[in-house]
């Protein structure tokens, strides 16, 4: 058989790092021996901290793909969002939860997507269709996912699939979902080795919507003020990405994972948009954004709404 490359998501988070390892475990369930893993970036330390805590080696770095080798797409589709030449690869699968963005393939392909809250969800659904077992070590992986994505089922994106699936796999895992996860969510918070460069491209997504060519990055913390002590070198780095990519907006989210609320620098020539979209004002290039964790639902849809 051929060789399959599976990979998540550049900037890659918890759920793009581990439904990689998972659709591997399935693609070699379905007969696929050759299927492998990998990621499209640095790991980051929430996505450490799971892979340590479960004794799981980390997928190896991929950072161009050759034309026509086989690739299988998890937790995305867009092109800008994935690995260097994917363009020219042949996509078999798509496993996501995302929008689908400017994607378009040759050839048919195995396609399978739904709103919820994270990849590992519907990774869990093919799992029960095709009747497969899931091992303790493949289930914690699942369910550190559907921790991450959803904030412990607190974001707006959380579905009832997501909880009834997470509520499984953790009992395949002997996992206390409570207590693991918020011990997770926590590591994931800890930003203090990261330079004001890392932290924005530690978790950033590259969009475009009706001519405006923008960039959304978010990092999770327990405290918002902790991160703004670098605010000035975190500016400094949002401007020099901005001009060095072409964007006309740049926002990154600070979102405080205990309070549920987010608090977000917002540069650029484009930066009013953000103004009209959460219909506020910025103030020292700041706007406070009550209630709001999710990027995928309560900040890309508004700020494409009001391009």
């Amino acid at each position: 058989m051929e060789k399959v490359f599976i990979f998540g998501h550049k900037s890659p988070d918890t759920d793009s790092i581990t439904s990689s390892l998972v659709m591997e475990n399935l693609e070699r369930k379905m007969g696929n021996p050759d299927a492998k893993a990998y990621r499209l970036g640095k790991l980051n330390k929430e996505t450490e901290f799971v892979l340590n805590y479960f004794k799981i080696q980390a997928p190896e770095l991929l950072e161009n793909i050759e034309e026509k080798e086989k690739v299988i797409l998890v937790d995305h589709n867009s092109f800008a969002q994935s690995v260097n030449g994917i363009e020219k690869a042949d996509i078999l699968k798509v496993i996501d939860h995302h929008c689908i963005s400017n994607f378009e393939t040759a050839t048919p392909l195995y396609y399978m997507a739904e709103p919820v809250g994270c990849t590992a969800t519907i990774l869990y659904e093919i799992y029960m269709m095709n009747k497969f077992e899931i091992e303790p070590n493949i289930a914690a992986l699942m369910t550190s996912a559907i921790i991450s994505d959803t904030l412990l089922f607190k974001s707006p994106t959380c579905t009832k699939k997501d909880i009834e699936a997470a509520t499984e796999l953790a009992k395949i895992a002997n996992i206390d979902i409570e207590n693991y996860g918020m011990e997770m969510l926590k590591a994931g918070t800890d930003l203090s080795d990261f330079s004001a460069e890392e932290l924005i491209n530690l978790d950033s997504k590259e969009l475009e919507a009706n001519g405006l060519k923008f960039q959304v990055a978010q990092v999770n913390t327990a405290c918002i003020e902790d991160v703004l002590k670098d605010k000035e070198a975190i500016e400094k780095a949002m401007t020099d990405f901005i001009n060095a990519n072409n964007l006309g907006l740049f926002m990154f989210a600070i979102t405080d994972i205990i309070n549920s609320n987010s608090k977000a620098i917002v540069l650029g020539e484009r930066a009013s948009i953000v103004e009209k979209a959460f219909n506020g004002k910025l103030e020292d290039n700041m706007i406070f954004l009550p209630g709001v964790v999710s990027r995928k639902k309560q900040i890309v849809p508004v700020i494409k709404e009001n391009a």
